[in-house]
């Protein structure tokens, strides 16, 4: 089943998640729904809280990257890279920030340049609910962080500068009244 994007004003964005239990009702087949949800709109990534879901979990698969000439170096590991991450936690973050242009599914049609720390140390657990604890940088590190702050009620826009903030806010303003043209399913809060 695919689920409507939450758009940008919802208040469910803003939310901090909360950590589940393995019992959580219909895990699996929210997972499932969440990767069809993100095939269907072409995403590389997305957090439950942008399917209406208040809970800690977010999905990520890389393998749109791994034509990328940029990330020729890390094509099989990009090919390969599908995670559920529920119960995240990032733990440590390190070297430089570096700008990467990004964009959110519950933010169409805009992409800014945002800063975030080059590597992380992240403990998670699986879909299975198995422990890990793993570094992850570049690309990896870059589209967790974006995520992860899904769950914290963090958007990437609240990383821009006021002057940035400003030259986008009637878009933003018409995401929410749902004055966007989207080629995937959308819930817009004062649509």
């Amino acid at each position: 089943m695919i689920y409507d994007i939450r758009a940008y004003g919802d208040p469910i964005l803003r939310e901090k998640s909360q950590a589940i239990s393995s019992d959580y009702p219909h895990l699996d087949e929210i997972i499932e729904n969440m990767f069809e949800t993100m095939y269907d709109s072409n995403g590389i990534g997305l957090a439950a809280p942008q399917v209406g879901l208040p809970i800690r979990l977010f999905i990520i698969d890389l393998s749109p990257f791994k034509d990328d000439q940029d990330y020729a170096d890390i094509a099989e590991e990009l090919a390969e890279f599908k995670k559920v991450f529920i119960n995240a936690e990032i733990i440590d973050e390190k070297g430089g920030e570096w700008k990467f242009n990004e964009g959110c599914l519950s933010i169409p049609n805009i992409r800014e340049d945002v800063s975030r720390h080059a590597e992380i140390t992240i403990k998670y657990l699986d879909e299975n609910f198995q422990p890990h604890e793993e570094e992850f940088n570049d690309i990896f590190a870059r589209v967790i962080q974006h995520e992860y702050d899904h769950i914290e009620g963090i958007l990437f826009v609240d990383y821009l500068s006021n002057f940035k903030k400003k030259l986008i806010h009637k878009k933003l303003e018409k995401i929410k009244r749902g004055n966007v043209k989207v080629n995937y399913k959308m819930r817009f809060p004062k649509a």
